[in-house]
């Protein structure tokens, strides 16, 4: 017989084990727990309970929140980027991997999530951050002043992701007095002082 912990031992090394040691297990539900009653083969028995997962409350609710987040910003990235911000907010794939581009080719895979294909956003009228400055011929923190404001709409994936903006909305009267006010009334008149750029 193997040890449990040998690194050679496989599911199936581990499974002839208990086998050997466990002739039953009876749980059953009672309000909101799960009792177990372990029967093992020398005769005696063990008791234990856990507490029962509430309704929608499941192992996998981490996966489904990540396919959410994947399948809208599959729409912005490439497979590179979404890997680069899943590993920045700490997901993790499986047994506690890091995500690569290759597992999150083979995530959108098995999800039926469509890849990015370039040009699709500036299809659906959506601009980057940088896009919205150019076109405002402002800077991207003045960009972000005028979304926090309130000014400008603008929209994110999650924390991390590029600010998604409509083309449309630039040409709104209200955003473009916006940007001239603030060219009117800089954010600061000391030269030395270096506006931080927040994402």
């Amino acid at each position: 017989m193997g040890r449990w912990d040998h690194p050679a031992a496989g599911n199936e090394s581990r499974k002839r084990i208990l086998r050997t040691v466990i002739r039953e297990i009876i749980a059953r539900v009672v309000d909101a727990r799960i009792e177990f009653v372990i029967h093992w083969q020398g005769g005696d028995h063990a008791e234990m309970s856990v507490v029962k997962n509430r309704a929608g409350q499941h192992r996998w609710s981490a996966d489904i929140e990540v396919r959410q987040l994947v399948s809208q910003l599959a729409r912005q990235l490439k497979d590179g980027s979404i890997a680069a911000l899943l590993n920045r907010l700490r997901y993790r794939i499986g047994r506690e991997l890091t995500w690569t581009e290759t597992r999150v080719r083979a995530f959108r895979s098995s999800h039926d999530i469509a890849v990015y294909q370039g040009g699709e956003r500036e299809g659906r009228g959506e601009i980057t951050l940088e896009q919205a400055a150019d076109i405002l011929g402002t800077s991207k923190m003045t960009v972000l002043r005028l979304i926090s404001a309130g000014s400008l709409s603008a929209s994110q994936a999650c924390k991390g992701a590029p600010w998604v903006n409509k083309r449309g909305d630039l040409e709104r009267p209200e955003v473009r007095g916006a940007v001239q006010e603030s060219r009117a009334s800089p954010l600061t008149l000391d030269p030395r002082q270096i506006p931080l750029e927040l994402q």
